[in-house]
């Protein structure tokens, strides 16, 4: 009985000081936490996981693409970057990775950051015929203006974006303005989701630029128009995106790449927290319900994390071995 007894001591000691092992072996960890949404509610899923399954000492650090990259790049602080779009700093980072100072890990979106022209699904549904955007091109009647209804409209990207360039030059490439449409400037992002809100609302149609992983596209089901094109990368950096363009084409949206970015050091440090970094991915259709929840009950990053965990435990626990499951879960 004393050697059972004793045994089954000796098998505790040995269970804490492995847990307490790799919890030193994780160490203190910085995560960017960035200035949007999508990324700031990876950045909280990242901490509670890390911090009660694998017992890492995490630190949320204020982050943007750029200046966290550069930090990352030229420092190797934060640790990690759990939503990280690659596109804006491509070349640097294929540098970075090669000369081993920072390493891809698993794809945070599964499908990308995707932009392009949408519809909402039951204007879709009632005519399956609209498959492109030059589809809907031939339905004038089916879009009208906000403020002239004998009008067509297209929504434009909010102002001094990027995108106001590239969706400017993309309805001069189409032609739309002699099929009877007008290029709608909502001034702001509030004022594009509103418009979107309102066409729900009053089952009217609405075609215009958008983007996700969002809230707005989590509350309200949208379908992404096909341009009917590949992406022309060429194209888009020679015309597409540079403003008043003077012989435009039609193009289609990149697909954004967005990555998990960690430092050597922390892949290093981190022993088998790093599986979970490499695994653990979503799509856009789950992080928009998470951010539509979010506003809805005016949740922080913190409560996005939290209600996802609590919601999608069929889709995160995939990420994690069944022990570190049972710890996260517990810490909810």
């Amino acid at each position: 009985m004393k050697k059972l007894i004793a045994s089954a001591i000796f098998a505790l000691g040995a269970y804490a000081l492995a847990g307490s092992a790799h919890a030193a072996q994780c160490g203190d960890v910085s995560i960017a936490e960035m200035n949007w949404a999508s990324a700031g509610v990876a950045a909280q899923v990242d901490k509670i996981i890390l911090q009660n399954g694998y017992g890492c000492n995490v630190t949320l650090v204020t982050g943007d693409t750029q200046p966290t990259f550069t930090s990352m790049n030229e420092k190797g602080e934060p640790d990690v970057a759990p939503e990280l779009w690659v596109n804006a700093v491509r070349t640097a980072l294929d540098k970075a990775v090669s000369e081993g100072r920072l390493i891809e890990a698993a794809p945070l979106l599964s499908d990308g950051g995707v932009e392009g022209w949408w519809i909402p699904k039951f204007l879709a549904d009632a005519h399956p015929d609209i498959k492109t955007v030059q589809d809907a091109l031939k339905h004038p009647e089916l879009f009208p203006a906000p403020e002239d209804p004998s009008k067509a409209a297209i929504y434009n990207c909010p102002s001094g974006w990027n995108c106001q360039i590239s969706t400017a030059n993309l309805f001069k490439a189409l032609g739309a303005e002699k099929l009877g449409f007008t290029l709608v400037d909502t001034g702001s992002a509030a004022g594009l989701d509103g418009s979107i809100a309102s066409a729900f609302e009053k089952k009217t149609g609405w075609l215009g630029y958008y983007w996700a992983p969002t809230a707005i596209l989590g509350k309200y089901d949208m379908v992404r128009l096909s341009f009917n094109v590949p992406h022309d990368k060429k194209e888009w950096d020679a015309c597409t995106a540079i403003q008043d363009c003077a012989n435009p084409k039609v193009n289609s949206y990149p697909v954004s790449d967005v990555y998990t970015v960690v430092t050597k050091a922390f892949a290093s440090k981190a022993g088998i927290a790093m599986d979970y970094v490499k695994t653990r991915k979503w799509d856009n259709g789950t992080v928009g319900k998470v951010l539509a929840w979010m506003t809805d009950n005016q949740g922080t990053n913190e409560d996005g994390a939290k209600y996802f965990l609590k919601t999608y435990p069929d889709m995160w626990t995939k990420w994690v071995s069944p022990e570190v499951a049972t710890k996260v879960k517990a810490s909810l």
